[in-house]
């Protein structure tokens, strides 16, 4: 903690910043949801607490909470988190090519009257369930330039990037390519001719029969929601025809995903379509595709675990620092095992560890 540059005023500070970061992080992993209910965990649990932290002048109120965590610069608690995931990164020298999924969310309690609620672009890794950065947006920009600003603040040589249709701009894929990693990229009707050209191609059927001869195709079943999804993969390098190639830097293949949903004797189909950096693999293209799900996964976590839509925390600043907690929060909690229970879903490991603290909290973070 001692990472973090501490800007108050010290002969007025009674509560050392690791104090405050630790009751903020503890009382999260611990079913607190707002500054007042972080306050009474920091209370009851404050004999603790003092394993850890000070408390040299008692538990901080819930405005000292709010404030101090509107004073922390979200860029360092971020790189404070990071250190955190590489004291447990033990995949190092791993073949695999980590998918790292980039995504907006928008935190629709946290607005004044008249201005926009924070949007916060993360980007997740897959593999390793962790937050790498994030980019709150300006009130007037949007996506299309947080993105770049958010890959030259990470690392991402060697791993892929996943992007839903919203970032598929020619500058991404440039910047991309530049930090010297591949790119699989969604396409959508904002693509105009691209998406058009990309459709038509995957609607031949001698075309997805030759695909399929080549061996740059993959299909996979599975039960899921009572329904059975079925899941095609086709990828091409022959895009010597594609007119647009030449506008995007490195593009070297298109892929489709054809889904199949069969429920109740009805069966609905739905395709997706990407262009991509990689060459011919369907077996990394198609994890790139089907791996993107986990940056939503962890957006619907933060929504549904940690119930973030309804927390009404107005200071920018502290809400995108809860944003980073709330994600810390969830590294922990999808590795861990709260004693005996071995099936639970993130937001009943939060329950089980707010029914006793003092115990589960040891597992969780020992884990």
């Amino acid at each position: 903690m001692e990472y973090i540059e501490d800007v108050r005023q010290q002969s007025k500070v009674r509560h050392t910043l690791k104090d405050i970061l630790v009751i903020v992080l503890f009382a999260t992993l611990a079913n607190a949801d707002d500054w007042v209910e972080m306050a009474l965990f920091a209370d009851d649990y404050q004999d603790y607490l003092r394993n850890y932290i000070e408390l040299r002048n008692g538990p901080p109120s819930h405005d000292t909470l709010r404030r101090v965590m509107g004073m922390v610069s979200p860029e360092i608690l971020q790189q404070l988190y990071g250190k955190w995931q590489e004291m447990l990164n033990r995949n190092e020298g791993e073949l695999l090519k980590k998918i790292i999924c980039i995504d907006g969310k928008t935190m629709c309690s946290n607005k004044r009257e008249g201005e926009k609620p924070s949007h916060i672009v993360s980007a997740w890794s897959r593999e390793d369930g962790f937050s790498l950065g994030q980019k709150a947006m300006e009130e007037k920009s949007n996506e299309i330039t947080a993105i770049p600003e958010l890959l030259d603040k990470i690392g991402i040589k060697g791993q892929i990037v996943t992007i839903d249709a919203m970032g598929t701009q020619t500058a991404i894929a440039e910047k991309i390519k530049e930090k010297r990693a591949d790119y699989v990229l969604a396409l959508k009707g904002n693509q105009g001719t691209l998406y058009e050209d990309v459709k038509e191609y995957f609607g031949d059927c001698e075309v997805l029969r030759k695909i399929k001869e080549k061996g740059n195709y993959k299909k996979t079943q599975e039960k899921a929601h009572g329904q059975i999804e079925t899941r095609e993969y086709y990828q091409t390098e022959e895009i010597r025809w594609l007119e647009q190639k030449k506008n995007w830097k490195g593009l070297k293949s298109i892929v489709m995903e054809k889904k199949t949903l069969e429920k109740e004797g009805k069966v609905r189909e739905e395709h997706r379509y990407f262009i991509s950096s990689m060459k011919g693999g369907i077996e990394e293209a198609s994890r790139a595709v089907r791996g993107h799900w986990s940056i939503e996964s962890m957006h619907w976590h933060l929504d549904v675990t940690f119930r973030e839509d309804a927390n009404r925390t107005i200071d920018k600043m502290a809400a995108q620092n809860l944003n980073i907690i709330r994600k810390w929060s969830l590294s922990i909690l999808k590795t861990a095992e709260v004693s005996r229970h071995k099936k639970l879903s993130m937001r009943k490991k939060r329950y089980v560890i707010g029914l006793r603290p003092i115990k589960y909290l040891e597992e969780v973070l020992n884990a």
